[in-house]
């Protein structure tokens, strides 16, 4: 590093808290640009390459009803009904409602037997990652 960077870090870690922030303001305003902090994911992403869909595969999933036919209603509701124990009104609701998650979060296994019993009965389902 040359003596004139070391130099600059040695004033900078001198400065305030407040005199930080007012030289990030002055700085924005010479150089008409927006400081922005950069998010966590970005900060903890690993440095040596590596494909982000590589990472852990999802341990929960999110089920959300997409459609259904109209015939099968009713059906759709029962099983809804008994996946969500909500009552018949709320899950008539819920049915009606579609797109939308009849369960937040569910183990793989378990968000898999959601999606096979609805779709048995000819609804749309998909499955997310949480």
């Amino acid at each position: 590093m040359s003596n004139k960077l070391e130099t600059l870090r040695d004033d900078l870690s001198k400065l305030t808290v407040l005199e930080m922030a007012e030289l990030k303001k002055i700085l924005e305003d010479h150089w008409g640009v927006e400081a922005a902090a950069a998010p966590a994911a970005v900060i903890a992403a690993p440095a040596a390459g590596g494909d982000a869909a590589a990472a852990e595969e999802a341990t929960d999933f999110e089920i959300t009803l997409q459609e259904y036919p109209a015939d099968k209603k009713i059906a759709v509701i029962k099983v809804v009904r008994e996946i969500t124990g909500l009552g018949l009104k709320e899950a008539k609701e819920l049915v009606e409602s579609a797109p939308k998650p009849i369960k937040d979060s569910a183990p793989k296994a378990e968000a898999e037997e959601i999606k096979k019993k609805l779709e048995d009965t000819g609804a749309k389902v998909t499955l997310k990652g949480v």
